[in-house]
């Protein structure tokens, strides 16, 4: 195996996970040439990359299948000896088989699967409790010498410098959104969280550019004076710098998780409609899952989050109680 390429042009946090293959497959052969197709907005999570040799655009807003068209040229070009596509969806699954790499793998559930050399089942549900690593993992266990890894980002020195100034005094991270309004922990909480947190405890929210207007009526909501919305100005790297040296995190079900993965940053997992048995838990060495305490009928209501509440009441975000999230913060903020 000399030159290898993996796909996965999934969400911001399902690319982070996948980060563990590229620690697995570089280890074992650290003379391989690995390179990674994402779609449009998650490249710079590899900027710097020490094992990333190239990285792959799929260009998805605009003429989708167009670019599409032109990215599969280009894999096909590059003669890849592997390819391996974490994605289950068709146009991936089409770049795979048209790569002509003589060694292809990918999921069962691909429709394009029957063109693949080695096909993987691919198993989720609350009943199987396997991470997602785990699963991505399967793909590569045949090759001699791998061994499981977690994902890990590289933040570069740049991104550590930008950092440093909200460093000199204790902190922690919130990061309040998510794509899905079910993964989300209500507005009304976050607000309520800050409102109880010890007077002297720095709180950097942290967010994506789309995610300013929610930052800011957060803390403009709450009685907190210590507060500072650092959403859009952060890029994704930095975001897991400034994490990796937190007091704690408070994260949704979504990305910023997995930032804390990826850097070993204590982390605080609040679940609502969505449940870490579908195997996308945090991994750092300090984490914390919050949830409701009690069982509910519709919880959970599918393996995505979904645009609103399926039953109008969101009891999975808003019985969750701060004193839940207050348990998790560090001894030494509490005095």
């Amino acid at each position: 195996m000399q030159k290898l390429l993996i796909i996965q042009t999934a969400f911001i946090g399902d690319v982070v996970l996948a980060t563990g293959l590229l620690e697995s497959i570089h280890e074992a052969y650290p003379q391989a040439q690995i390179d990674v197709l994402v779609r449009n907005g998650n490249e710079s999570l590899f900027t710097g990359h020490p094992f990333v040799h190239q990285v792959l655009v799929w260009q998805k807003k605009q003429h989708k299948y167009r670019n599409l068209m032109k990215l599969a040229l280009s894999v096909r070009k590059a003669s890849y000896d592997t390819v391996i596509n974490l994605q289950r969806y068709a146009a991936t699954g089409w770049i795979t088989c048209f790569s002509g790499a003589s060694e292809k793998i990918g999921f069962n559930k691909n429709p394009f699967r029957f063109c693949y050399t080695r096909t993987i089942v691919h198993s989720m549900g609350t009943e199987q409790g396997i991470h997602e690593i785990n699963r991505n993992f399967q793909l590569i266990a045949h090759l001699k010498g791998v061994q499981l890894k977690k994902p890990v980002l590289y933040p570069a020195a740049t991104d550590l410098e930008i950092v440093l100034p909200y460093q000199h005094k204790p902190y922690i991270c919130i990061a309040p959104s998510s794509v899905w309004a079910t993964k989300q922990f209500p507005k009304e909480k976050w607000i309520a969280f800050l409102d109880g947190l010890p007077k002297k405890i720095k709180v950097y929210v942290l967010g994506g550019p789309d995610d300013v207007p929610l930052c800011e009526e957060i803390i403009v909501a709450s009685s907190t004076e210590n507060a500072i919305n650092l959403a859009g100005k952060l890029n994704f790297l930095a975001s897991a710098a400034l994490m990796k040296n937190a007091l704690m995190n408070y994260v949704n079900d979504s990305a910023p998780m997995h930032f804390c993965s990826s850097v070993d940053a204590p982390v605080t997992a609040i679940y609502c409609s969505t449940v870490p048995g579908f195997g996308y838990g945090p991994l750092s060495s300090k984490s914390n899952i919050v949830e409701v305490k009690q069982a509910l009928d519709c919880r959970p209501c599918g393996l995505h989050g979904k645009t609103a509440c399926p039953k109008g009441h969101f009891n999975c975000g808003f019985q969750i109680e701060i004193a839940q999230l207050m348990a998790t913060l560090p001894a030494l903020t509490k005095q």
